[in-house]
């Protein structure tokens, strides 16, 4: 299952599979081993890491479906960073402030996540840093795609790994596991954005703070009544997201992070958000009775799955995650065309920043008829390139081309 929900996602099935009757013990596991990968990738002498084995297997797919599209890939997203950085821009328009402004707001947002990873034995990156250390572009901390610099996206380099045990509780006293072990999924939902270009405001997924909603409500807790919080937090829009959206602070003194945050405890691919189950199951058994969410994240803000947990009993309750999926369906849609033609005003932005060459990355707006579009800007020009990366370009007035290799943009 691609995408960093899915942890979270396949648990809450596998508890609704047992609460049901339909099993009684499941094991939910996963690792991402892209450090020693790369390795070996550059080394003569590889080892096999095939491997067989017994038994069925239930192949879903890589669950790519409505993320990934030929006209998006021809513009370079292709890669996270990239596409997280065209919503990031966009909420600093919305919210009306500065490039530097909001980079200190990134930078003030993740400095304390850095200070959770400092303090944990199982972090890839166990460094406090400042936000000034977070945001300041050197050498080491290469800007990646604007406006983000290495420190503020997910460290995928990584070796990590772990698990969750399901079962009933008519199990778990049959095979002796001790009652003050005992944590319950008490809360839980599931819910997919639109899709990216559908979207009416690019600078919000209001389907996650949606989901955190309705999983509070199964669980019967408030915002007000959650101890701990581990929030995906691949890019700082993740985190900014959620917030936003259910009106929690980005200072929050409880903290958003108990691993440390995918920048810094680590989060190579899919299985970050197990790591977080684990922190959150091992701080609720130290403190009975209280309650912590999860919240995992995946595509770019295209899903989000959450979950409540407690040491606190309750029935098991199915949650709306199906009707309120059904009220996104009907949420009205913006207009968008894969072939512009004509001028147009700058939506959001970003610069890609690759080895031999630095590319804009640009959502418009057409002026006859508001349609969206996606398009780049055309090699060696360093005008429209040097207005992306050194002023504010949302609202600039552009041309369009639509050509059979991709859409180009110019300014006016």
């Amino acid at each position: 299952m691609v995408g960093g929900h899915g942890p979270q996602r396949l648990l809450t099935e596998l508890a609704s599979t047992i609460a049901a009757g339909a099993a009684e013990v499941a094991l939910l596991f996963g690792s991402d081993s892209t450090s020693t990968t790369r390795h070996f990738a550059k080394a003569e002498e590889k080892p096999d890491f095939s491997e067989t084995v017994g038994g069925q297997l239930e192949d879903r797919g890589y669950g790519l479906d409505g993320l990934v599209t030929r006209h998006t890939a021809i513009h370079g997203l292709v890669d996270a960073p990239t596409q997280y950085a065209l919503l990031e821009n966009a909420r600093r328009a919305r919210l009306g402030v500065s490039p530097t402004q909001y980079t200190r707001l990134m930078g003030e947002l993740f400095a304390p996540f850095t200070g959770v990873a400092a303090n944990n034995p199982f972090a890839a990156s166990p460094v406090q840093r400042s936000a000034e250390e977070l945001i300041t572009v050197t050498e080491a901390n290469r800007l990646i795609a604007d406006p983000y610099p290495r420190l503020l996206v997910a460290r995928d380099q990584v070796n990590q790994g772990a698990a969750a045990l399901l079962m009933s509780v008519d199990a778990a006293r049959r095979l002796g596991v001790p009652e003050e072990k005992w944590v319950y999924l008490r809360g839980h939902a599931d819910l997919n954005e639109q899709g990216l270009l559908e979207r009416i405001e690019l600078s919000r997924a209001p389907s996650a703070p949606m989901a955190v909603r309705e999983a509070l409500a199964v669980a019967g807790v408030g915002i007000d009544g959650i101890a701990t919080f581990d929030l995906y937090s691949c890019f700082p829009i993740a985190v900014f997201n959620v917030c936003d959206g259910v009106g929690l602070a980005p200072d929050d003194p409880r903290g958003l992070t108990l691993t440390g945050g995918l920048p810094y405890f680590g989060g190579a691919g899919n299985n970050y958000s197990m790591h977080g189950i684990a922190e959150t199951v091992a701080a609720m058994r130290s403190t009975p009775g209280q309650f912590g969410l999860v919240g995992a994240n995946g595509g770019i803000l295209s899903k989000y799955s959450v979950g409540v947990y407690s040491t606190t009993p309750g029935d098991w309750a199915a949650d709306g995650s199906r009707r309120l999926q059904d009220e996104i369906a009907g949420w009205r849609k913006a207009p968008a065309t894969e072939h512009p033609d004509g001028l147009a005003t700058i939506e959001t932005y970003t610069v890609r920043n690759e080895p031999s060459r630095r590319t804009g990355v640009i959502f418009g707006r057409l002026e006859s008829d508001g349609s969206r579009f996606l398009a780049n800007t055309v090699d060696g020009d360093d005008k429209f390139r040097a207005l992306l990366t050194d002023e504010d370009p949302i609202g600039a007035r552009i041309s369009v081309r639509s050509l059979d290799y991709g859409n180009r943009a110019v300014l006016v």
